[in-house]
């Protein structure tokens, strides 16, 4: 939805009610992401030397790298972006002059080999993600991907022997693990033994026919959207929970209207709901229930949360709507800045694994069929 050509009082409404949700400062920039989108320079921001200590790059410079990336980046590392290129010059000058970065530009060459660039974070269009990962790698550069970090088999391969290549570390853009309840969830799942039930409902956003999701290059709302939920319920079941069935169901649209059952090698069932139907006028909408041994959990939004164990209830609140990007952005960078332990071999196959999940997750969906998956590995 184009907000900026609501009628004044639904934009009062939606301010007032992301206010609540994400606080006043989070809000504050939302409304700015909304504005950066359109923006147009009749002359363009002077142009400087990367600077000391702005090691960070971002490669993909709209909505979402404006308002979150570079948002949380700036509020809580400092002035560490050093340089951004979009294919959109002016987006580019536009996040470089709101954070003052000194090299903006639509050359991704120009930013990978800048003098003082560590870490990229890749943020542009979803099938571009893989190729600049790729380069930003065989640069020797540390890189984050948001999500989906692959939308073929062939790109997985390709990035994997990056990987192999390369002394970069490797950071992905699934946040919701990592949040507060995301870590709650994890930890007291993991205590009990035996198979788990989960199910999670989705309402997202209807969006356009036209919309660039739906290119076929981009991988459509599977790897847009859902691939947040495959990725969770995949770090819920143990690393040997293979082989994994999945049986579609699906509208007429079998991106966008759909429910996916998983049945994992030691018995968890997991179910992904995901509607798209209209509006959704507090964003997102996410609800989590989860069943496994003496532990019940029940989530909301990522507002409220309530963990049953046994005889011992324990209501949780967030103040704010917490999807835990702010964790998982500075948690990237906080691992290259303390040269933090980092496993290669557990995070080469998380990352192979979870791009294999929710691309057999579209095939299962784009065939109507079930699909039986082993570790990425282990494919014929």
């Amino acid at each position: 939805m184009d907000y900026l050509s609501q009628p004044f009082g639904f934009k009062v409404r939606k301010a007032l009610r992301y206010t609540l949700l994400y606080g006043p400062s989070r809000t504050y920039i939302k409304v700015l992401g909304q504005r950066h989108m359109r923006r147009r320079f009749d002359r363009w921001p002077a142009r400087r030397p990367v600077g000391p200590g702005q090691v960070v790059a971002i490669i993909g410079c709209g909505n979402y790298a404006y308002t979150t990336i570079a948002y949380y980046l700036t509020k809580r590392a400092g002035r560490v972006i050093g340089a951004c290129m979009d294919r959109n010059l002016e987006r580019a000058a536009s996040l470089g002059q709101r954070y003052q970065v000194p090299l903006y530009t639509t050359d991704a060459g120009e930013v990978l080999s800048a003098e003082g660039i560590r870490l990229v974070y890749v943020a542009s269009n979803h099938a571009s993600h893989a190729e600049y990962a790729i380069q930003a790698l065989q640069h020797g550069k540390h890189v984050y991907i948001e999500k989906p970090h692959v939308v073929s088999e062939e790109q997985l391969v390709r990035l994997l022997q990056a990987i192999d290549a390369s002394p970069g570390r490797v950071f992905l853009g699934f946040n919701r693990p990592g949040s507060r309840f995301g870590r709650a969830i994890r930890a007291h799942l993991d205590r009990e033994t035996g198979p788990g039930v989960y199910n999670w409902f989705v309402a997202g956003h209807a969006i356009e026919p036209n919309h660039w999701y739906f290119k076929p290059e981009e991988g459509g709302r599977v790897l847009g959207n859902l691939c947040h939920w495959t990725d969770f319920i995949l770090q819920l079941v143990p690393a040997d929970a293979y082989p994994i069935r999945i049986t579609p169901t699906a509208a007429r649209l079998r991106d966008t209207d759909i429910a996916v059952a998983y049945t994992f090698g030691e018995d968890t069932i997991a179910v992904i709901s995901f509607s798209a139907k209209g509006h959704t006028f507090e964003g997102v909408r996410e609800r989590f229930s989860a069943h496994k041994g003496n532990c019940l959990i029940t989530m909301d939004d990522y507002r409220h949360m309530t963990i049953e164990v046994g005889p011992v209830k324990r209501r949780w609140w967030n103040w704010y709507r917490d999807h835990g990007h702010r964790d998982n952005i500075l948690g990237a960078w906080a691992s290259v800045a303390a040269s933090a332990p980092y496993d290669r071999e557990a995070r080469r196959r998380y990352v192979a694994n979870t791009a294999w999940l929710f691309l057999k997750t579209r095939e299962a969906l784009e065939s109507g069929k079930e699909v039986l998956v082993h570790p990425f590995e282990d494919r014929p």
